[in-house]
């Protein structure tokens, strides 16, 4: 497979002008989206303005080059990228035209990245980078010369658009943001003061103390022009297939998505493992940290009381999208320390996530094999993984997917655990309710809502 990535985005208008460093706090509430690279772009007077780099916000960016990146208008973007660490894939990308400049920051995967990227080859565009952005902002230039404004020009290149894609766009004059028909990715409108904000999550407007307004709804395009915000719901008609990975994993749990805690659902999924698969043990624990909310669902559900089970490492990114399975190992040995007092002598049900290719759980027993554990119990809180993602999650092929390979039973004998658990189709269905979205559970079912 390609590049597949899962990002996060920031976009400003602030006729005050200080806009990069609201970027740069909404970027950082965004960390946990992307840990590879990031950038912030800014318009000021019609002069575009563009610093990003390889690395953790924090390392990216100064009191420098904060203060030079003046403007009234500021994209941001945080990215993971499958073992692609350049900086010209970095994003935001920006452009200059006949219409003048474009900056483009995107989190998503299109299914339909090679097919526009060789069209436009063919025409004489030379692509400098491997992201679907870079397509994207050619699609939506090229739509500029032939429409009177930048936010039909968006409207009319997400119309060639397959796959997730929530963005947000800054043209000389107006902030624009957009979601993909099918909502697989989230994207939510904040206000503070006179400034209009646009994230990925409702964490990172916290981090400026904007007011949440409201989400962005699948198919809408929403933009800022002189200060007032504008929509256009024309393409909001298709079903809706928020990925449900960002509940489960990918979104900070302070965050609403869609009407949705990602707390609460992460709460009831716990409280789904319970009903289905209860446990005679002596504590719960999970693993840090999307485990973490899940395993307190469970210790409420079953009275089995709660404890921390590891101590983590802060300091190395997330295993589950490192690049090379060698690194991957390596670095579950370095991220987690169990705690031998929590552990020792005691019956475990350690709750994780999800299993994707067994190998970090196999690892994690391991670790609490050695300090002492009676018994472990493993539990996953969502379904088993039988099929890719083909929109930005890194669900890989079938063939190192441990679900689609082997029988429970199996499973559980390759990993060491005493016994083994995954969260039903069924209670997934439930674990979200006050959600306004439809979700795509095609990595657990093989439906797939775009072909």
């Amino acid at each position: 497979m390609g590049l597949h990535e899962e990002c996060g985005v920031f976009g400003i208008y602030d006729a005050g002008g200080s806009c990069a460093r609201s970027a740069y706090y909404g970027l950082y509430a965004l960390q946990h989206r992307g840990q590879e690279d990031c950038g912030i772009a800014t318009m000021n007077n019609l002069e575009l303005s563009c610093h990003k780099g390889v690395g953790l916000v924090g390392d990216v960016f100064s009191e420098k080059t904060l203060a030079e990146l003046n403007g009234t208008m500021a994209i941001g973007h945080v990215r993971y990228g499958r073992g692609s660490l350049r900086r010209e894939n970095a994003q935001p990308l920006t452009l200059s035209y006949v219409k003048g400049s474009l900056a483009v920051a995107h989190n998503g995967s299109l299914i339909n990245s090679a097919e526009l990227k060789r069209e436009y080859e063919y025409r004489g565009a030379v692509f400098h980078t491997t992201t679907d952005s870079e397509v994207i902002a050619y699609i939506i230039a090229q739509a500029r010369l032939h429409c009177d404004s930048a936010q039909t020009a968006v409207y009319q290149a997400t119309k060639r658009l397959k796959g997730a894609c929530s963005m947000v766009v800054m043209s000389s004059r107006k902030l624009i943001a957009a979601r993909d028909p099918w909502g697989f990715r989230p994207l939510c409108i904040g206000q503070k003061g006179d400034s209009t904000i646009f994230a990925s999550e409702s964490c990172a407007l916290d981090s400026v103390e904007a007011t949440f307004v409201r989400d962005i709804e699948p198919g809408e395009i929403v933009w800022v022009e002189d200060g007032v915000l504008y929509s256009n719901r024309e393409n909001c008609s298709k079903k809706t297939h928020l990925c449900i990975f960002e509940h489960l994993y990918f979104a900070r749990p302070d965050s609403i998505i869609d009407g949705q805690s990602v707390h609460d659902a992460r709460i009831n999924a716990g409280r789904c493992l319970a009903d289905e698969h209860p446990i005679d043990a002596d504590v719960v624990i999970g693993v840090p940290d999307s485990g973490l909310i899940a395993a307190k669902g469970y210790s409420l559900a079953t009275g089995i009381p709660y404890n921390d089970g590891f101590i983590k490492n802060r300091y190395i990114g997330r295993t589950f999208i490192t690049p090379q399975q060698i690194s991957r190992e390596e670095a579950v040995k370095i991220k987690l320390n169990p705690l031998r007092a929590t552990i020792r002598g005691k019956r475990v049900v350690m709750i994780d996530d999800s299993i994707v290719r067994g190998t970090t759980v196999m690892q994690i027993i391991s670790l609490l094999r050695d300090v002492g554990a009676k018994e472990v119990h493993v539990l996953s809180s969502s379904p088993k993984f039988i099929g890719p993602c083909y929109f930005g999650t890194d669900i890989p092929s079938r063939d190192v997917l441990f679900a689609y390979n082997y029988s429970t039973e199996e499973m559980r004998e390759i990993i060491g655990a005493d016994s083994l658990g995954f969260l039903s189709l069924d209670c997934l269905a439930k674990i979200a309710p006050d959600s306004k979205c439809g979700f795509c559970d095609a990595c657990f079912t093989e439906n797939y809502p775009v072909a």
